[in-house]
């Protein structure tokens, strides 16, 4: 990856931030050289840095002048100045890192400067932000000063028209939400001409709050679903089974990890509910994805938390931001069992029909970075994954908020009491206090504790994120009192009021710890921006959701030896350690879910990898009917081996298979000398009959109406054999934790089986693709006799 520096990993911060600071001091040196051009002087500098590029010469090269020309043209058109501090920023995501910079240090003016940089080469940069209102808002605001200097910005949202979207990507630099981006290209894999895509190839991206978009979003596949009628009944019946079963007796659920399992108990449950011998038998395959759904319907999803019932239907909320995700549903018949378990009315299910991780759609890019405030606690995972270093900016103005100890109590009702007694006593003095919570029901919690103390406030769970943002930013006025969830509103900067200085800034209370440090700081982070005065603290308790689900058995031992005041508040000093300590082990968890899914995802990205390759070939429309020959080679030769495994004996093999394969390809059939026992042999004796097809393929090399025709034959075949391959996978993956028993490593299991059926089922679909095109051929052969 392009480093502006050699770096290596035993440097420390300060002698990186050393070697900054002296490309910092050119660029401030250049400051005046361009405060004295004109606008159209200015301007041609864009045209001059790109020749400079063609000549091959370095992006390092140019950086002090490309700077210094974006500052300039900031200082014109927005009357913003770039601080050293973001110049700084500026350089660490040029060379592909991450800058972790403090709530309020002006991150999105940082990006101004390796957007344009980068943009110079003519590849296309794309500007990434976790909402539509941020994206459009950069767009506006940052993209005057790119505009201004003779380039060209686009923004992409969804629901824009294809040719819309196509004028975006083909900008210098495209501003976006992640998924917007990561749905376009499993969009671009569907295509059925190379007109209809919309991307180009990948250059150059900026991750504005890069650890919700790598880390945060990271659990959840982008997915292109297709509707699919749902067996109502089925899913009705093995929802009223799950609501039966118990906990440890029917199933196994693991907190922490959310996996289930039946066990041997609940697996004689549902084959007598069902009247079947075995649930594991394949064809039983199917049912038993629908009882174990349910199950997890039940367990892993919370009404009121996961999703809300509204007008017969079942609505998602974001567990990051506490927002509804609108048009949104989970896949694999999941989201029918929650509609079930719920007694509404059962919609269409989800079928994948394209799908990736966050994580493999963004190192499809050959150079990344981001920003973020927080990102140092997952610096191995982004180093590891990405493969880029988090570095630490100097903040502009000294940090002067106060981080008060965590306060710890016992019950949580004593909790919520002191919140709200807090909350009050910082209210009669006028000071603003923000509450943070981890949950929409928590928040409502919290609320009903201030309305109890009467106190007015703003309860955030507006429908829109410009509501959002706008009530987040007043945040810091006098008297304000606003509860929110800790994600709520990311990215606003939020202003103090007047007197609020004198009264200490905004004060920030976090009820709950989050399963990442990363959005506590997020959360303390609203206050004492660019360095005004604040506060913040966490007020807990040890029955806490994450205690509850990751440190069960270490609350029991510490509470036989706790002391507790008269308010409830834990006087020992080690139960600071156990939240820490809890913390630490939930962000172990967490990344190892991560690490798995990917490495789940990681299969299927190599066969994903071929079929989009073939694709691409198809609509290139180049050497078609070399590549249809190629594939009845290979074909046949499969169908030769899939029936002769080497390690079995020639007596064995299967040729009644063997043939019948053949015989649907070939024109002139075939019969297979059981005596042969050689698989070169058999392939030799077929010869003749493969030749013939491939001469009758020939023929039709110059045929119009073949060629025209060929393309879409084979991409139809290619798409519907995907989606089928994709349920295949989805049902192989529920069913690895079965062979846990077998004291196997599921893991293995899903490699080797994964890549056992792709062959499989790639070869069919070759083979499917060439019987319906020579079956195209001889109809059109017939057609022409005829004529």
């Amino acid at each position: 990856m392009f480093s502006i520096f050699k770096s290596n990993k035993e440097q420390t911060s300060a002698r990186q931030l050393k070697r900054y600071y002296k490309i910092v001091e050119q660029i401030n040196n250049l400051e005046e050289k361009y405060v004295n051009k004109s606008d159209a002087e200015l301007r041609e500098m864009t045209f001059i840095f790109k020749d400079r590029l063609q000549q091959d010469e370095s992006i390092a090269s140019i950086i002090p002048d490309a700077f210094a020309v974006v500052r300039e043209a900031s200082k014109r058109v927005l009357g913003m100045r770039h601080f050293d501090v973001q110049l700084i920023g500026g350089l660490v995501l040029t060379e592909g890192n991450i800058a972790e910079m403090p709530t309020g240090e002006g991150k999105t003016l940082v990006a101004s400067l390796p957007s344009y940089v980068r943009a110079l080469e003519g590849k296309g940069v794309h500007v990434i932000t976790v909402n539509d209102y941020l994206a459009k808002r950069d767009y506006e605001l940052v993209g005057q000063i790119h505009r201004f200097l003779g380039l060209t910005v686009g923004l992409n949202l969804p629901m824009m028209e294809a040719d819309e979207k196509k004028e975006a990507y083909n900008a210098d630099i495209t501003y976006g939400v992640g998924t917007e981006f990561g749905f376009d290209y499993l969009r671009d894999n569907m295509a059925y001409s190379l007109a209809d895509k919309v991307q180009r190839p990948y250059h150059f991206a900026i991750i504005d709050e890069v650890d919700s978009v790598l880390i945060d979003e990271a659990k959840t596949p982008l997915i292109i679903a297709g509707k699919m009628p749902s067996n109502d009944e089925l899913h009705r019946i093995s929802s009223m089974l799950a609501k039966r079963f118990k906990v440890d007796e029917d199933y196994d659920f693991d907190d922490e990890t959310k996996a289930t399992s039946l066990t041997d108990k609940g697996i004689e449950k549902v084959e007598a509910a069902f009247n079947i011998d075995n649930l594991y038998d394949l064809e039983h395959q199917s049912l038993f994805h629908y009882v174990i759904q349910a199950v997890r319907a039940h367990v892993m999803f919370e009404r009121d938390v996961d999703y809300i019932v509204k007008d017969d239907k079942i609505e998602l909320v974001d567990m990051f931001t506490g927002r509804i995700l609108e048009g949104r549903s989970l896949s694999n018949g999941l989201h029918q069992a929650i509609e079930a378990k719920e007694n509404v009315t059962i919609t269409d299910e989800n079928k994948a029909q394209a799908q990736i991780t966050i994580q493999n759609y963004f190192r499809m890019y050959p150079k990344l970075s981001g920003m973020t405030g927080t990102a140092k606690t997952q610096e191995k995972e982004i180093r590891e994954v990405y493969g880029m270093e988090v570095i630490q900016i100097p903040t502009n103005r000294p940090r002067q908020r106060v981080d008060q100890p965590d306060i710890i109590f016992n019950k949580q009702e004593d909790k919520y009491k002191y919140v709200a007694a807090e909350t009050k006593r910082r209210h009669e003095k006028g000071q603003p206090v923000l509450v943070g919570t981890t949950s929409i029901l928590q928040s409502e919690t919290v609320a009903d504790c201030l309305k109890k103390e009467g106190l007015k406030f703003q309860l955030l769970n507006a429908k829109t994120v410009e509501q959002e943002v706008e009530l987040i930013s007043q945040a810091g006025q006098k008297g304000r009192i606003t509860v929110a969830t800790n994600m709520a509103g990311r990215g606003t900067d939020i202003v103090l009021g007047e007197e609020v200085h004198a009264l200490g800034g905004l004060y920030v209370i976090g009820t709950e710890k989050h399963e990442s440090r990363r959005v506590d700081n997020q959360l303390r982070g609203r206050s004492g921006r660019q360095g005004d005065v604040g506060e913040s603290r966490f007020i807990l308790s040890i029955e806490d959701d994450m205690f509850r689900r990751y440190a069960k058995e270490e609350v029991e031992k510490f509470s036989a030896k706790m002391v507790v005041n008269e308010e409830g508040i834990i006087q020992n000093k080690d139960a600071q350690e156990l939240i820490n300590r809890t913390q630490r082990i939930v962000e172990g968890s967490q990344y190892g879910m991560r690490e798995y899914n990917l490495k789940l995802d990681d299969v299927i990205n190599d066969q994903r990898t071929v079929i989009y390759g073939l694709r691409d070939k198809i609509l290139a429309g180049k050497d078609l009917m070399d590549e249809l020959k190629k594939m009845l080679r290979e074909t046949v030769e499969f169908a030769v081996l899939d029936a002769a495994p080497e390690e079995v004996n020639s007596i064995e093999w299967n040729y009644d298979q063997m043939e019948s394969s053949l015989n649907s390809l070939f024109i002139t059939s075939v019969t297979i000398d059981r005596e042969v026992g050689k698989v070169k042999q058999i392939l030799a004796d077929v010869q003749p009959s493969e030749q013939e097809l491939l001469n009758h393929i020939e023929k039709f090399a110059e045929n119009e109406q073949v060629i025209e025709v060929l393309p879409q034959i084979m991409l139809s075949y290619i798409d519907s054999g995907w989606v089928k391959h994709l349920e295949v996978m989805a049902h192989l993956k529920e069913g690895i934790g079965l062979r846990h028993y077998q004291q196997e490593d599921p893991m293995r299991i899903y490699q080797r089986e994964g890549l056992e059926l792709f062959g499989k089922n790639f070869q069919e679909l070759r083979r499917s693709i060439i019987i319906e095109i020579t079956g195209f051929m001889k109809t059109i052969e017939a057609q022409q006799e005829e004529q």
